[in-house]
């Protein structure tokens, strides 16, 4: 069985974060562990709070699972402060992780920066170096670079600047292009490729970030290239918000149906 360690906050109300990783790596076939880096309070309304876990046992969590469960792949998800980008960056290289999927959650749904800057300079140095695979969105590779994106030269150009701090794989995706496609775009360092699905008219999106980037690193868990990951992570998720609607989760953004292949 492979195994894929989650490093993320904990969503109470199931849709996204930790609990959104191991929902999706489960349904990907690999034996799920997980790291909760901050404690929120939430619902398909919005985020009521948060709080951090100490870093002492974020490190002990680390610790614990590589000293007995070693990871086939590792995927990042919130990590919110300075202090615990730090801490997870030395940890991931101390334990010389390969197979790693950093979702660099910086940006709420609305646009708001969920990250000061410090903590987002730590994560490109520290964390970007590390990454087999980063899956910003538009908002996110927007704020990271400091450029507008419109158009699909500009998603190449951004990801050819985000490629230059060091990230070996860059997937940036076009959800929030408003196209009737969805369309997003791997640069592997050296040729770009477009993976395109029909943009699915519902509000029951919760969590499609942490989901797709958790299924990649199921994917490599497992073996598969990075391409091959991507491309299998996609599909996964274009059905997972296909049948997002059948959930009746929640009043507001429900989340999408990570299980849809179970009736």
């Amino acid at each position: 069985m492979k195994k894929a360690l989650t490093i993320a906050g904990s969503d109470s109300g199931g849709g996204a974060g930790i609990q959104a990783d191991i929902k999706s790596m489960s349904a990907n076939g690999v034996f799920a562990m997980s790291v909760i880096t901050a404690v929120t309070a939430q619902n398909t309304l919005g985020v009521q709070g948060y709080v951090d876990i100490p870093l002492e046992y974020i490190e002990m969590q680390i610790d614990s699972i590589f000293a007995d469960l070693i990871p086939d792949a590792v995927k990042t998800g919130m990590l919110s402060n300075p202090d615990t980008v730090a801490l997870v960056s030395f940890k991931l290289a101390q334990y010389h992780v390969d197979n790693l999927v950093v979702d660099p959650v910086m940006v709420a749904k609305g646009g708001s920066p969920l990250l000061r800057q410090e903590a987002v300079d730590k994560m490109k140095n520290l964390l970007f170096p590390q990454a087999l695979v980063l899956t910003p969105n538009i908002p996110e590779a927007e704020f990271i670079t400091g450029k507008k994106i419109v158009s699909g030269a500009d998603m190449k150009e951004v990801c050819l600047e985000i490629a230059d701090m060091g990230v070996q794989n860059v997937l940036l995706k076009g959800g929030h292009m408003g196209s009737p496609e969805a369309t997003d775009l791997l640069y592997d360092g050296s040729e770009f490729h477009t993976f395109t699905t029909p943009r699915i008219d519902t509000k029951n999106t919760h969590g499609t970030g942490c989901t797709m980037a958790s299924a990649i690193a199921a994917g490599l868990a497992g073996g598969l290239s990075v391409y091959d990951a991507v491309d299998a992570a996609k599909k996964y998720i274009q059905k997972a918000i296909e049948h997002a609607d059948e959930m009746h989760v929640g009043s507001g953004h429900g989340p999408v149906n990570h299980f849809w292949m179970m009736k």
